[in-house]
């Protein structure tokens, strides 16, 4: 490979034109999520990551849902109307890279997780001598189902191309098979798909007929190989499951590798950007969102579900916890059972074990907030803050309405609505007088089986 070709920009067109109609769903079917993110949203976090000079994203039916995901990460939206097949598709893409000398990789939307490596892989073989055509992402299946095929000399290069639907018995006995994922020169390109015919069963353009028609103008064209989860494409709901869950096999695989205890594995569930640090142990049944870093030694409970925090080393969550987006603990902090945060701080061993709610709240070191606490946040209109001191303690099936303070070392006694600031080290008390009437029950019962009898 010379210095030149090494530093050939990078281009990706990303088709995401089809209807998707086996979805069943409003939703445009690259925007259904796996691991918490949109299918679409995978691939383009992976062709920024090559650091690619432009990304065309493709689309048809349903843009308006596509183009402001597109628009978020700087890419272009091109569209293909009517569809006549992936070379039809491709072809879209071809006015938003005017000008652009460099190497194209041809992805697709409802194939999420193709990694940067195999992406490299691709444009690596592309810039080597001698210099292919075509490069041509393929894999073994254990079913090769309906799948194009692909037939190689021994030496690697392509002998042809060929749809299942145009296949002979031979073709379709080999098991090579073609995701579709091409790397292709935009100088090569583009003449070779204004070259692309429609004689076939379906009357399309197919882009892998540029191979055939670069091999008629004497020049090669090879694959490398993946494995068959990188590229899986997702076309049902049954298939946008099975996917998820071959995912969450090999992130569970993953996590207990890097030293997390998952006492159930099979019913632990990540997200895409979950990050646990050694030494955790996470008990079943518990989910975690987008956004959640954990630290050293922290034990997550059953039943919990957990996003967009951060949990710091030796903290405890759960049975039972529901931490939301903007919760902070902090080391050896506590959130037990039936306890739900929302934009919460919790400094060092503070601890909020039962029953309570903490919205917009900041809960200082060592603070104790007893079962059935609340802090009300919410006016109907606007949000909020409650700042608990270190040190304090909060009694008991108390709320707390904001915005209040509750100072360093400060008690509040149990059943308290407190609206006014609680100073530190003193007590705030905020309930009714208790009175006991002598008798009253027993006749309040008479009156009644009386009433009850008449």
């Amino acid at each position: 490979m010379t210095a030149e070709a090494a530093d050939r920009p990078v281009a990706a067109i990303i088709l995401a034109a089809g209807k998707g109609t086996r979805m069943k769903s409003d939703l445009h079917k690259v925007l259904h999520p796996l691991a918490g993110r949109p299918m679409l949203e995978h691939l383009l976090a992976s062709v920024a990551g090559l650091g690619a000079e432009r990304t065309v994203v493709v689309v048809g039916a349903g843009r308006e849902q596509v183009e402001p995901v597109v628009a978020r990460t700087g890419g272009i939206v091109a569209v293909q109307e009517p569809q006549h097949g992936t070379a039809h598709a491709v072809q879209q893409a071809q006015a938003p890279l005017a000008g652009f000398d460099g190497d194209v990789l041809i992805l697709y939307g409802d194939v999420p997780f193709v990694g940067q490596e195999t992406m490299r892989a691709m444009l690596a073989r592309l810039r080597a001598d001698p210099a292919p055509a075509a490069v041509v992402l393929a894999f073994r299946p254990a079913d090769p189902l309906r799948y194009g095929r692909v037939i190689v000399h021994a030496d690697g290069t392509i002998e042809k191309m060929v749809e299942y639907k145009d296949a002979d018995e031979a073709q379709r006995a080999v098991n090579l098979c073609n995701s579709g994922i091409m790397a292709v020169r935009a100088a090569d390109l583009w003449p070779l798909l204004a070259r692309v015919g429609n004689d076939n069963a379906a009357r399309e353009y197919y882009l892998p007929d540029i191979v055939m028609i670069a091999a008629a103008d004497g020049r090669t064209s090879v694959v490398v190989e993946t494995g068959e989860a990188e590229v899986t494409g997702v076309n049902s709901r049954a298939e946008l499951a099975a996917l998820e869950a071959a995912w969450q096999r090999a992130r569970r695989i993953e996590m207990m590798d890097a030293g997390v205890t998952l006492i159930a594995p099979e019913t632990v569930w990540f997200s895409h950007d979950t990050v646990v640090a050694r030494d955790t142990v996470i008990e079943p049944n518990v989910f975690f969102g987008p956004g959640v870093t954990i630290g050293e030694g922290v034990r997550i409970k059953g039943f919990s579900h957990i996003e967009g925090a951060t949990i710091g080393e030796g903290a405890e969550v759960g049975p039972y916890a529901r931490l939301r987006p903007g919760t902070i603990l902090g080391a050896g902090a506590k959130i037990g059972n039936f306890v739900e945060t929302k934009k919460a701080k919790l400094g060092a061993g503070a601890k909020a074990n039962h029953l309570t709610y903490l919205g917009d709240a900041e809960v200082g070191e060592g603070a104790n907030i007893g079962a059935g606490t609340i802090t009300c946040n919410y006016d109907g209109f606007f949000k909020y803050g409650t700042k608990i001191g270190a040190g304090a303690f909060v009694g008991s099936n108390s709320s707390l309405v904001a915005p209040v303070k509750i100072g360093d070392g400060a008690i509040v006694g149990a059943g308290s609505v407190i609206t006014t600031d609680v100073e530190a080290d003193s007590l705030g008390v905020a309930r009714g007088k208790q009175q006991g009437f002598a008798g009253w029950a027993m006749r309040f019962r008479e009156r009644m089986r009386a009433k009850k009898k008449g």
